[in-house]
């Protein structure tokens, strides 16, 4: 049981940030995400020719940082 309630907080103290080569402006790019599925499609959808590319990082979020993000995303 402990190790369930561990591994909910892991995954609520994580990001998923994706960067990327736009291609049409030629800078890479960041965008954020809280779900792995969607920063992964929004990752496939970049790759749109020969040239392009996509990273999807894992990023741990210190309890505090969470904290802060989620009092914004509330007020």
């Amino acid at each position: 049981m402990e190790n369930t309630q561990e591994s909910r907080v892991e995954v609520q103290n994580v990001e998923f940030h994706v960067s990327y080569l736009d291609t049409l402006s030629e800078r890479i790019e960041h965008e954020e995400f809280s779900d792995r599925s969607v920063a992964e499609r929004f990752a496939d959808a970049q790759l749109k020719d020969e040239d392009s590319w996509a990273v999807v990082d894992v990023v741990v979020l210190e309890a505090a940082e969470h904290q802060e993000r989620t009092q914004q995303l509330v007020a």
